[in-house]
């Protein structure tokens, strides 16, 4: 035997293990002191029919019930998807007779600017609207070099009651309608055209005049909105005059892991990205985190995030909310390496997201030093990991925090 005399090594003293609570809220509960979770929009009135809630021969349709002829519908399709306007007035290919009653019932009004927030270097625009109903919903401009990405709300509130959102803590008031989704990139557009970002580059960059890029992680849980949303991705997808034209590749559908919805995703044959908002690699954690865990697990939401890279492959990514000493711990870091290399490699990538900090809460940024191990050990477990860029710190940049004030 060897005499040599082997020193345990001492673990650092462990750093604190904070858990969730609501600040400033109560949290919405079941009888049974459970989150409420609400997988249906209430029956509530949706908007008038839009032309954005119709496909190309949809629309054609519903001008002859109008007592007009279906090649208008390439006409109105083109002035709203191409030229981003329902002005009338500037419709002038259109017969002078009955246009502004053709504008009317084609285009009834969805979205009503009630606040604007810029932030001080201009890249980041934050936007309130008002729904015909009074609901409030946001939206958020981005300019990067080389696109421009818009974060679109699908839900008017969210059912999914997750404790560290201001939209969650709202519940949810009613889904949003394909069209009032739509008409967010159709105004955010429009504001473009009218400088709302500044204007072009000028120092022979690259830049880009439109959204090239979409996000659904403002308000709502999209796959809790399922039928209205795909609605609106076709939209997006679609050539012009039917639909925007856009890349799905350029379009991520973002969930707290509604498994079976997911699945059906998987199915569509539309290439979107993907992202599952995971926030914990423990079930303990992450039933506090996300209450929809108590329903379907981390595993089983792992399990559906790769069965969508297999039927599509289109790579996942993994959105994690880096929270001072809640879930930002190294073994945490491990055991989210671990689960995701378990499924195989090349089919993930892991966006942390440094919280927006709040003074004196629980619901803080990690320190700078805690989130730069947590990404290396990702990282030395052969996982992408690429921290995200967040915007908006100066104009509540989080959905949710805007609508709350009013």
């Amino acid at each position: 035997m060897s005499d040599v005399t082997v020193t345990p090594v001492v673990p650092a003293a462990a750093r604190p293990q904070v858990r969730p609570e609501v600040e400033g809220a109560q949290p919405i509960v079941a009888s049974d002191g459970r989150p409420l979770l609400q997988f249906k929009s209430p029956r509530v009135s949706q908007p008038p029919v839009h032309l954005a809630d119709l496909t190309l021969a949809e629309r054609q349709e519903r001008l002859k019930e109008l007592g007009h002829p279906g090649f208008r519908a390439k006409q109105l399709s083109t002035h709203y998807f191409s030229h981003h306007t329902t002005d009338p007035e500037l419709m002038s290919d259109l017969p002078k007779a009955g246009r502004e009653d053709l504008v009317r019932a084609m285009f009834p009004p969805l979205l009503t600017e009630v606040k604007r927030l810029t932030t001080d270097n201009g890249d980041t625009v934050k936007f309130l609207w008002r729904l015909f109903d009074g609901a409030l919903v946001e939206s958020v401009l981005m300019r990067y070099p080389g696109r421009v990405t818009l974060c679109v709300s699908s839900q008017a509130g969210c059912g999914m009651n997750c404790p560290f959102c201001a939209t969650g803590q709202a519940g949810l008031t009613r889904n949003m309608s394909s069209a009032e989704i739509v008409d967010q990139v159709v105004a955010a557009n429009r504001a473009l055209a009218e400088n709302a970002l500044g204007g072009l580059r000028t120092d022979g960059g690259h830049d880009a005049p439109r959204v090239t890029n979409i996000v659904f992680m403002g308000m709502g849980e999209p796959l809790a909105n399922y039928r209205r949303v795909m609605g609106a991705l076709h939209r997006f997808v679609d050539e012009s005059p039917a639909g925007l034209g856009m890349s799905a590749r350029n379009i991520t559908v973002s969930t707290v892991g509604l498994v079976p919805a997911i699945d059906k995703l998987a199915a569509e044959s539309l290439p979107v990205t993907f992202a599952l908002s995971l926030h914990a690699p423990d079930d303990e954690l992450r039933n506090e985190l996300i209450p929809v865990n108590t329903r379907w697990k981390v595993d089983e939401a792992l399990d559906a995030a790769y069965g969508y890279y297999r039927t599509t492959g289109r790579r996942v990514s993994i959105e994690y909310a880096l929270i001072k000493d809640m879930n930002d711990h190294a073994w945490r870091a491990d055991l989210l390496a671990k689960k995701l290399n378990q499924r195989g490699r090349g089919w993930v990538h892991v966006n942390p997201i440094p919280l927006n900090p709040t003074p004196g809460s629980i619901w803080t940024a990690s320190e700078p030093s805690v989130s730069a191990e947590f990404i290396d050990r990702l990282r030395a477990a052969g996982i992408p990991t690429t921290l995200r860029d967040t915007r908006g710190k100066e104009i509540d940049g989080a959905c949710g925090q805007l609508a709350a004030e009013e």
